[in-house]
């Protein structure tokens, strides 16, 4: 997960962001001014930055210039706007800016705008050898010998299996596959509850209630991710 700076003047906005960047496993700082982003920005260099364009010190695209022309400009910007003209989103792009969005932001195109911006800026690994036929995450089901208890065995986790005894009642052994389901998301997708939604094709707030039921860690996949 990464450290995001968010520069607005909007309270609201900024507090939105925060919560969605950081439910997503993120660290988020933010800052209401230029003033308060050039202090962030001195105090730990972030991943990545979103910024607005229109504040009352010093606007965006003027910040943007100052930290390309002062060799700070070493981390993505995406510009934020929703008032902007297409000239200063080029204007902003040529100085630096990767990416322009215009207010009021979608989730998808937030996410992916951000997703986007930490993959060009991360270098990527080479990819696994899978030498000898070993997938990175199986999962199987096996059956102990006769007069034993029937068993099923499923990965819910990088290094992590779970067996589930089969003779039990239907909710309780659903209970059971279901909460290590989801375990096995979390843990596959950092803790991004948006990105587990997807993936199991559930909208957000019926997966929050479903995984509360169930008694999930929802801060399992964040510490597993860490």
């Amino acid at each position: 997960m990464a450290n995001i700076l968010v520069v607005d003047d909007e309270l609201g906005i900024r507090d939105l962001l925060w919560e969605i960047l950081n439910d997503e496993g993120h660290t988020v700082e933010v800052a209401e001014n230029a003033a308060q982003a050039r202090a962030a920005r001195q105090r730990e260099r972030p991943d990545l930055v979103l910024l607005d364009i229109w504040m009352p010190d010093t606007d965006g695209v003027t910040l943007l210039k100052e930290w390309s022309t002062t060799g700070l400009l070493t981390m993505p910007v995406i510009m934020m706007s929703g008032h902007a003209t297409i000239d200063t989103a080029v204007a902003a792009t040529k100085i630096g800016a990767q990416a322009f969005l215009e207010k009021p932001i979608t989730l998808q195109k937030l996410l992916k705008a951000v997703e986007q911006g930490l993959v060009r800026n991360t270098p990527q690994p080479a990819a696994p050898s899978l030498a000898g036929g070993q997938p990175p995450v199986a999962g199987s089901e096996t059956l102990a010998g006769l007069g034993q208890p029937l068993m099923a065995s499923v990965e819910t986790g990088p290094q992590a299996q779970q067996n589930f005894q089969l003779d039990k009642p239907l909710r309780e052994a659903r209970d059971e596959f279901e909460k290590a389901y989801f375990e096995y998301h979390l843990a596959r997708e950092s803790g991004s509850m948006t990105r587990v939604a997807e993936k199991t094709g559930l909208e957000r707030t019926h997966l929050y209630r479903k995984l509360k039921q169930l008694g999930v860690d929802l801060s399992r996949g964040k510490r597993n991710s860490a």
